[in-house]
This record gives C-alpha cells, sequence and structure tokens, in this order.
C-alpha cells in the first residue's frame, strides 16, 4: 500500500473488565477515506483515541506518519487533525480567535497560522464570520469550525470522530462538500467513524464494529456483494400482517422496514421460491402485496446480517 499513513496492528484497551478494543488492525494510505461503522459501544471511539494519543495502548502497534505512537507520540500527533464527537468550542472567542488557539496550542507561529487560518475559513465558509463569537453560530457554522480546527496544522491524517451527529441532512450533506476536495490532493488519509449508511458509501473502504473488533472491512460495494440475490423488497397491506407472515416463512431469515417497505433476507438460492410462497400466504390471509422482488443489498442490510452472524463471539 503506497504512502501508509495509519498502520495499526492488534491494537487494545480495556477498562476494567471491559474490553473496548479487542484486537483492531487497520491501514490507511494517502487519498484514502476509511469508515468505521458501527453500533454505540462498538469500540470506534477508543480506536480513535489511541491512534491520537489521547489514550494509551493496553497492548498493539501503531504507526501514524511513520511515527511510533508509544515512542514518538509528539511527532505522530504533529500529523494528526481530529475533530471529536464532542468538539469543545470556546463560546466566548470568536471564530478567528479559537483558530489562534487551537493553532497555538499545536505550536505554529504567527506567520504560519494567520495565512493559513484565513485560507481553511474560506475553504470552510466562514470567512465572513470570522469576527462572530462562536457561541453565536448555528450547529452547522460551528461543526464546520471545528473542521478548520483539525486542519489549522496542515495535518496528513484526519481522525473524525462522528463529526456530523447530531446535525440536519442537509448540514451533513455541506460537511462532506468540504471533506471529499480534500482527498483529491492524493496526500491525506481520512479515518472516520459515522452510524450513517450514505456516508459509509463514500468511503474508499468499510470497516465494520462490534464489540471492539473490525468483523469485516472492504470496499462498500464488495461488501453489499455479500448478500447478491439473498434481499427482497416488500410493499403491501396491512403492514403488519404482510411482515407478520413473511417473517412466519421458513426461507425468511430477517424482515426489517425500510421506509414504508420491508427488507426481507432469504438463504442464498431460496428467492425466487419465497416470492412465491410468502406472496400466496399473505394473500391467503386477506392482506394485499403491491410489490416482492429481489433488489440490490443496501449496506444497512450487510449489516445486519453481520450483526446477527456475530452475535456472542
Amino acid at each position: 500500500m503506497s504512502d501508509l499513513l495509519i498502520d495499526a496492528h492488534d491494537l487494545h484497551k480495556s477498562f476494567g473488565e471491559t474490553h473496548a478494543v479487542a484486537g483492531v488492525s487497520l491501514r490507511v494510505a494517502a487519498g484514502e477515506i476509511y469508515g468505521l461503522v458501527g453500533p454505540d459501544g462498538a469500540g470506534k471511539t477508543t480506536v480513535m483515541r489511541l491512534l491520537c494519543g489521547a489514550l494509551q495502548l493496553d497492548d498493539g502497534d501503531a504507526a501514524i506518519g511513520g511515527f511510533d505512537i508509544r515512542r514518538q507520540v509528539e511527532r505522530a500527533r504533529e500529523q494528526i487533525g481530529y475533530l471529536a464527537q464532542r468538539f469543545s468550542l470556546y463560546e466566548e472567542l470568536t471564530v478567528q480567535e479559537n483558530l489562534r488557539f487551537f493553532a497555538e496550542v499545536r505550536g505554529l507561529k504567527p506567520a504560519q497560522w494567520a495565512p493559513r487560518s484565513l485560507e481553511i475559513l474560506e475553504f470552510v465558509g466562514l470567512e465572513s464570520f470570522r469576527n462572530r463569537r462562536a457561541g453565536q453560530l448555528s450547529g452547522g457554522m460551528k461543526q464546520k469550525l471545528g473542521l478548520a480546527a483539525a486542519l489549522i496544522n496542515a495535518p496528513r491524517i484526519l481522525l473524525l470522530d462522528e463529526p456530523t451527529t447530531g446535525v440536519d441532512p442537509v448540514t451533513r450533506q455541506d460537511f462532506w462538500r468540504l471533506i471529499l476536495p480534500l482527498l483529491r490532493r492524493g496526500d491525506l488519509a481520512v479515518l472516520v467513524s459515522t452510524p450513517y449508511m450514505d456516508e459509509a458509501l463514500r468511503c474508499t473502504r468499510v470497516g465494520f464494529m462490534r464489540s471492539g473488533r473490525i468483523i469485516s472491512e472492504g470496499p462498500p460495494a464488495m461488501l453489499r456483494r455479500r448478500l447478491d440475490g439473498r434481499i427482497l423488497e416488500l410493499a403491501g397491506a396491512p403492514e403488519k400482517l404482510i411482515v407478520d407472515v413473511a417473517r412466519r416463512d421458513p426461507g425468511v431469515e430477517t424482515a426489517e422496514r425500510f421506509g414504508n417497505r420491508f427488507h426481507l433476507r432469504v438463504a442464498l438460492g431460496q428467492a425466487d421460491v419465497v416470492i412465491e410462497r410468502v406472496g400466496a400466504a399473505i394473500r391467503a390471509a386477506g392482506g394485499v402485496v403491491e410489490s416482492l422482488h429481489v433488489i440490490d443489498p443496501q449496506l444497512e442490510d450487510v449489516f445486519i446480517e453481520l450483526a446477527e452472524s456475530t452475535a456472542g463471539h
């Protein structure tokens, strides 16, 4: 892997009896965005904090931009821009003053941070708000200021811990419109944790975490192929009746709501048989089938299946 910027092997971290990270390995090269996806408590934030040196490893090794996170922690941190899940702004300071503070904490001299901050504020769309107090910013603007602070030291590696949680869908789209052009330069590696599948689809590779481990990883398209031919979309009425009938069919492994429809997961090679059998059973029970057919799997389907197949491991 050319220009490998994150190289982590067998990371472990426990808090008392809780094994928050239990053998995580991941590699991210320049120009890549790697998405960590998983439920709350899976260990995503702990991985981020281990990689930026905020927590000490119990076991394992990690090189950040070529620097050992144990023996060269300060040099490793110099390579990183980190946007924590709960980014702490100084609300009484202006946007510009916040950036200056974060720049000076990173050891930047005025000759470095002054032109850099103007460039970044223009990039994130906050240049006309640079004299506004941070406490008066909207949620989306605060998020952009958080990204600006993470970029102030011109990092080679960007760690983003659920950066769009709690903001509206339009603001989430705006945030990603800022991240993707950064990658096109080809000299930056991004590690992002997210609960959103539409964001995971934007990643070069995705790692699904559960109970402190990465249980499957790969490009989103490859992960989705895992369930090719096994996902049916069911729509009809009344909804409770049709899903109850579907769940009773021996060929249906799960039936989950997706908007106003249901996704049925079936055993490989059973789609046609299940379509015929479930359709007939719904009509016999007095229900109406509007549609019942094979569809391309979504990442949500894959992650549901992965979570079930590793439950208890």
